[in-house]
């Protein structure tokens, strides 16, 4: 094994971390699972000290140390934000993407985080999301990478291309902002590089392959992210238009929704643990698959779920089915507001280890979905980033040959019908 780098990526349940060689070989994995603490409807955080701090280094750790790794980078969901002793150590909740405290997405989240933030602990050293964190715990300097920063506006300013002075808020007390793919030290008591680190889903569009016109980019994790690829640079109400950081001259046009994992998995135990399939594609009802709001297109944190078409028909697997319905539902929408032609979805993330999952993706949207090889997408995109921190690549765009497919799956020709027929209803509710 040569040129060995450590991607880690901070999820919303779990610490994942993948060693890889230069070939995009995965040569090790690892997961440290946290909790995901809701005291309130509206509330979604973590024990920022479990999940951001100790997390990061306990993955690392796990790895083994005689892989020797030339560079290490971490990547996170965003928003989030914590505040943090002199010593790094989170002294209040992490707070994630969602959460009411945020005042919700248009009006900028890290503005809401950081105004709760500062009047729990007005004293504090520091406050800085989970990337910041994991950075100070490994390598003694909290630093984020210029996308993480982005992603924090209006705290960070897009303009002044800086932290806003305006905030009433010390400057010194966020983290050094450095450039992708840019070492900003090492890991304490090693050799061992470490990257500026960056945003989980920059990792998972560097190592996915949607690359191509047509080319749609779907997420499969506690939050669903949907990424239709162009030509064109469009704006659409409701959704989100970002540059493709692997392929040059294309655009993404998507964004997240809640109708991922964290749906997935409320729903499905309320259909307790059957697992079949169901018998008959006619007898499936529909979610409107919204327990805690949604974010793209409706941007309402106070939307609801609601179940409807039930009757004495319906068996618990036609109601486990129902909840990867809504999934595919939701992104078939966003694809469709996009208003790109699509012609192949891309599947990534850990969610494509469920076959439900997958299958219900290409049902609901009638595109085949190519599911890659390494659904740790974020973590071995940051192996990537890893690499370019440690001068053995020099281009973000060439980690499109990383990319693989570990299998395609077809949309089911039974399930056709009844599937355009429920995501008419869907629509309606």
């Amino acid at each position: 094994m040569t040129e060995i780098t450590v991607g880690i990526d901070i999820g919303t349940t779990s610490v994942k971390a993948v060693a890889a060689d230069g070939d995009g070989t995965v040569v090790g994995r690892t997961r440290v699972p946290h909790r995901i603490n809701i005291p309130a409807a509206d509330r979604f955080e973590h024990d920022a000290n479990q999940a951001w701090r100790r997390g990061p280094a306990k993955a690392l750790k796990a790895l083994g140390a005689d892989l020797d790794p030339r560079a290490v980078s971490v990547v996170a969901m965003v928003p989030s934000l914590t505040a943090v002793d002199r010593r790094g150590i989170p002294r209040t909740p992490g707070l994630l993407y969602g959460d009411g405290r945020g005042g919700g997405a248009d009006s900028g989240e890290m503005a809401g985080f950081l105004r709760w933030t500062a009047a729990e602990a007005p004293d504090a050293h520091g406050y800085w999301p989970a990337q910041a964190v994991a950075n100070a715990a490994l390598g003694g300097e909290a630093v984020i990478d210029a996308s993480a920063a982005g992603s924090s506006a209006p705290v960070f300013s897009m303009d002044l291309w800086g932290w806003d002075p305006d905030l009433g808020v010390d400057l010194d007390r966020f983290p050094r902002v450095a450039g992708m793919g840019e070492a900003v030290g090492t890991v304490a008591g090693t050799g061992t590089l470490l990257d500026a680190g960056g945003v989980d889903a920059v990792g998972e569009q560097l190592v996915a392959g949607a690359d191509n016109d047509g080319d749609v980019l779907v997420m499969c994790g506690t939050t669903l992210i949907v990424w239709a690829v162009s030509p064109e640079w469009t704006e659409v109400d409701g959704l989100v238009t970002v540059p493709h950081m692997g392929a040059s001259g294309k655009q993404f046009i998507g964004g997240p929704s809640n109708a991922g994992g964290l749906f997935l998995n409320w729903a499905t135990g309320l259909a307790g643990k059957t697992t079949k399939p169901p018998s008959d594609p006619g007898r499936v009802p529909v979610w409107a698959p919204y327990p805690r709001g949604e974010r793209a297109l409706l941007a309402d944190p106070d939307r609801r779920a609601e179940l409807h078409g039930l009757d004495l028909t319906v068996d618990a697997a036609g109601l486990r089915r129902s909840a990867f319905e809504a999934s595919g539902f939701v992104t078939r929408r966003i694809i469709e507001r996009s208003g790109v032609p699509p012609r192949r979805i891309v599947a990534t993330g850990g969610g494509v280890r469920v076959p439900e999952w997958t299958q219900a993706l290409a049902d609901a949207t009638g595109l085949p979905v190519d599911v890659v090889a390494v659904p740790e997408g974020a973590a071995l995109g940051a192996a990537w980033m890893a690499r370019m921190a440690a001068g053995l690549e020099s281009s973000m765009g060439d980690a499109a040959r990383w990319a693989r497919v570990g299998q395609r799956i077809e949309p089911d020709p039974r399930w056709q019908a009844a599937c355009v027929d429920r995501y008419a209803r869907f629509l309606e509710v």
